[in-house]
């Protein structure tokens, strides 16, 4: 960000940076390096105060860029640039964005997908590419939540391969669009005047995964040039991968307590002999539900391309069109061998052979006679297309007066439209299962040797669940700035948003068995063999997912194999959001004796239009209803920098800030009715306001050498409210639904009439927002190359941070009533990243570690558990390169080096394993050409 007029003296940083370095760390154009010079004061251009050293354009290079841009921003930011982006082992955006503080990133697959920042997850969080709003949405598996139907972006539709520079601002500023209580995370792709000239790279490698044991490639490529005396700039480029990755391990489907296990070593109760102190043991602790094997494959072909042209027709005037596409193109393959202990239907009719329990009332262990085993083949292909166009300008109108704007679409099309799963079922057969060990291992499952013969299998269950999800966002901006004086900078702007989303799902209308009839045989032509490695019996027996569909044509959409939405309405829904902003901010820089203050104050005002539509049963009757709902909020903000002391600059920022509700719980899929007096709406509730919440940030940063920084800082987010499930008494007219569903659900009951319409009193038992809470924190971060050390150990340097967070809501019943007061969701407490460097002119080695403490993913647990939640995850990796000429690179880079595991649990003191899954270590071998 550069500043008009500005007052404040050379330091250090600034001395030690000469307009070719600096030119150098952006790898600017000589038009850049023009308009830097245009923009420079006196103070900063005197011969006199530069010191002149040398920074090279590698990965110190853009660390010190990185945090020159971090030093001169007025809110609180962090960024990573091209060179960081590139030399580092990752396979996507969230994994480039897990080293800045506070960020924390989830994972699918083996791969980051999403983020949280500060303790707030992905709902919380806005994306901008090119300085536009834009949402990926794409598929996972149901341990994650499958498909993405919210307001999180999914990262990993993305090379980092194709993006120059990551930012994310932690504090809020008027001109920058509402929407987060977490960050606004700004990605901006390569454009051809980061470039001098005619630039082209290539980078391709090899990978290899230990578990899988396969080998995948990836590759990269750019082209780009300015033309015209530098006047018009093109540039283009593509990046593709393919991963093959085993995902395997033990899962449970949570832990229960609600048991009728049948006889305990032979012995039932009877009337004479009603109580077996055994049986009534096991039958009241908690067992697993679904014990059992899991082995995922996922193919992942992943495509992206960028496409950026620059006009600059002269120094005032400057025009970008930006293009980004991405594709990704998966399958994968599920594969389950499992012990049934959900349904008391089975359960009835077993033997208890042997038990344990331990002190927090868990059976960790279990053996039985006659038990019912389910082995399970689900196969998925999913696809994700992203396409965003962006046209943005400047000019500058006057020397005081200058104008911009932007206009652009992005779309993210995912797609799931093959979900098929065959389960197969054996009765009367032996099992037991062993979790006594570590609870942070894979547990023992043994079964007795018929389920390894092909005889006696029924067909339990087959499902077609074909799903998608699309959103577009169009947005339109117009900014105007004028300097008032040297000192004070007035802007203001407009900004237009149109944000569209619609998903859609659809099943059979019977899921068990064949058109729904249970106990079919599943012919032994029909059952393949899977050696998945996992347990110690061998290869497992499953239903072969070709020969059954083509024994059965489950595919044609006909007769008993017909797809449709109407057997899952709940699922098919859709929203829209106009929204109109309009910003007024002032900025400031003077100086009040030696301290340099400047920063920014301003409002934002936000009218937003919304309708939801979703399927609701009115009167018994499915009916597709549309909801509508607005709302107004004023954000004002204020960000404040001081520099007392050469090299030292304390942060102050305030600020209010929103994020819209959760699209899911915005859908009016209600349930309308009336019985008696009774009149009560459920589902969800499509007036639900935004989240809100008032942030204060502190901070404190001593750029203490060159490349160096040790920076602190203070955070608290007082939230307002947080959504959840409640019940309210209101008119029905407060609801937001048509008044036609009150109607039709009095007529369907007593009749419309004076005590049944919509100005009486309904009882509603829908989300809400609920009490909200204070979220507090603090982070550290640290960087330093160690160029006081002598020669050979001057060329390392070190990066680190780490950040605790704090925040505790209060859980609330339908009724309101708190039920417990627990962290927020998805909240690590502690979040750290340290990487060690080393770089000279032709080796270059870092070694990255990450780590994130345990989390919440339900504050309120399931079948009778307090909570479930994801362990702690640290991962090391690691990257090296050399320099074989000045165009030719090799490099090394080795990702999850610790073999880390997605480790989930439930209930805070039996700390039951849930899901445990690795998915191994994966190399790369690569080799990069540039000119």
């Amino acid at each position: 960000m550069a500043y008009r007029n500005t007052q404040f003296r050379p330091t250090k940083l600034v001395r030690a940076l000469t307009l070719a370095g600096l030119a150098t760390i952006l790898g600017a154009a000589p038009a850049l390096q023009a308009q830097q010079a245009e923009q420079q004061t006196p103070a900063q251009v005197q011969e006199e105060d530069i010191e002149v050293i040398t920074v090279t354009g590698g990965f110190r290079g853009s660390l010190a860029s990185a945090l020159n841009q971090k030093r001169f921003e007025t809110g609180s930011t962090d960024t990573i640039k091209a060179e960081d982006i590139a030399d580092f082992p990752d396979l996507n955006l969230a994994e480039s964005l897990q080293r800045i503080p506070g960020v924390a990133i989830s994972r699918a697959a083996g791969e980051g997908r999403q983020i949280s920042v500060r303790g707030l997850g992905p709902d919380f969080t806005r994306v901008r590419i090119n300085g536009m709003e834009a949402q990926s949405t794409s598929g996972g598996t149901d341990q994650i939540g499958g498909a993405n139907r919210g307001r999180g972006f999914d990262f990993n539709t993305f090379s980092s391969d194709l993006f120059s520079e990551l930012t994310v601002r932690k504090t809020a500023s008027a001109n920058v669009e509402e929407g987060s209580l977490g960050a606004t995370v700004d990605l901006r792709t390569a454009r051809p005047f980061d470039y001098d000239g005619l630039t082209f790279a290539a980078n391709v490698q090899a990978g290899y995964n230990d578990l899988s044991e396969e080998v995948d490639p990836k590759a990269s490529f750019l082209v780009s040039n300015i033309f015209a005396d530098g006047k018009f700039g093109a540039l283009f480029s593509l990046a593709m991968s393919e991963r093959n990755v085993k995902d395997e391990g033990a899962s449970t489907v949570r832990w229960d307590n609600v048991n009728d296990f049948g006889r305990y070593q032979g012995v039932e109760p009877t009337e004479a002999n009603p109580v077996i102190p055994e049986l009534d043991a096991i039958n009241d602790a908690f067992r697993p539900r679904l014990p059992r094997y899991d082995s995922y494959t996922h193919n992942v072909k992943r495509t992206g391309a960028a496409a950026a042209f620059e006009f600059r027709p002269s120094m005032e005037t400057r025009f970008n069109l930006d293009i980004l596409y991405a594709k990704d193109d998966s399958t994968r393959n599920e594969i389950f061998t499992q012990g049934i202990l959900n349904g008391n239907s089975q359960a009835a009719r077993m033997n208890v052979l042997d038990y344990e329990i331990d002190d927090s009332n868990t059976a960790t262990y279990a053996a039985f006679e006659n038990a019912t085993v389910r082995n399970e083949n689900r196969y998925d292909e999913l696809g994700t297309e992203f396409l965003q166009f962006s046209l943005s300008g400047q000019h500058q109108l006057t020397d005081n007066l200058k104008i911009d704007g932007m206009i652009g679409r992005a779309k993210s099309e995912f797609d799931n439209p093959i979900q098929t799963t065959v389960v197969m079922e054996k009765t009367g057969v032996d099992f037991s299962y062993d979790y006594r060990g570590s609870k942070r291992q894979a547990p023992e499952l043994l079964f007795g040797s018929g389920v390894y013969q092909t005889d006696d299998w029924t067909i339990n269950s087959v499902r077609l669940r074909p799903l998608g999800a699309e959103n577009t966002f169009d947005n339109a901006a117009l900014n105007l700035e004028y300097v008032l004086s040297e000192s004070l900078t007035l802007r203001g702007g407009l900004h237009y948003k149109t944000f569209e989303f619609e998903t859609r799902e659809a099943r059979l209308g019977s899921e068990g068995g064949l058109a729904g009839t249970p106990g079919i045989a599943m012919p032994a032509g029909l059952i393949t063999s899977y050696n998945s490695g996992l347990g110690s019996q061998g290869a497992w027996l499953v239903p072969d997912l070709n020969a059954f569909a083509a024994e059965y044509d489950i595919y044609s959409n006909t007769g008993d194999f017909e797809v449709s939405i109407e057997n899952r309405l709940v699922d098919n829904y859709s929203a829209e959001e106009k929204t109109l902003g309009a910003y007024v901010q002032l900025a400031f820089e003077t100086e009040v004796g030696d301290t340099v203050i400047r920063g920014d104050v301003g409002g934002r005002y936000v009218k937003t239009d919304q309708s939801s539509t979703a399927w609701a049963k009115l009167g018994g009757v499915d009916e597709l209803i549309t909801a509508k709902h607005d709302y107004n909020d004023f954000l004002p903000s204020l960000n404040l920098v001081f520099e007392p002391l050469e090299d030292v600059i304390i942060r102050f920022g305030y600020a209010e800030v929103m994020a819209r509700a959760g699209l899911g719980s915005l859908r009016p899929n209600v349930s309308v009715s009336v019985s008696g007096g009774s009149r009560s709406v459920s589902g969800g509730n499509p007036t639900l306001e935004p989240t809100k919440a008032k942030t204060y940030d502190l901070g404190l940063e001593l750029y203490f050498d060159n490349e160096s920084l040790l920076g602190v800082a203070v955070f608290r987010k007082e939230i307002d409210s947080y959504v959840q499930g409640l019940r309210e008494t209101k008119p029905f007219t407060e609801t937001g639904l048509p008044i036609q569903a009150a109607i039709d659900a009095c007529n369907a009951g007593p009749g419309y009439g004076e005590d049944c319409n919509e100005n009486v009193e309904w009882q509603t038992n829908t989300p809400l927002n609920g009490p909200g809470g204070n979220l507090y924190g603090f982070e550290v971060q640290y960087q330093m190359p160690f160029t006081f050390l002598p020669e050979f150990w001057n060329r390392f340097g070190f990066i680190g941070n780490f950040t605790y967070v704090k925040a505790q809501l209060d859980y609330v019943n339908a009724d309101g009533q708190i039920l417990a007061t627990r962290d927020l969701q998805g909240l690590s407490e502690n979040t750290r990243s340290a990487t060690l460097y080393y770089e000279d002119d032709k080796f270059s080695a870092r070694v990255s570690l990450t780590d994130r403490s345990e989390y919440l993913t339900n504050a309120i647990g399931r079948n009778n558990n307090d909570m479930e939640g994801t362990n702690a995850t640290r991962n090391i990796d690691a990257a090296l390169s050399y320099q074989l000429t000045d165009k030719w690179k090799v490099s090394l880079e080795a990702l999850n080096l610790t073999d880390e595991v997605d480790d989930q649990w439930v209930d805070s003191s039996g700390n039951r394993l849930t899901y445990y899954h690795a998915t191994g270590r994966q190399y790369y071998l690569g080799a990069q050409y540039k000119f």
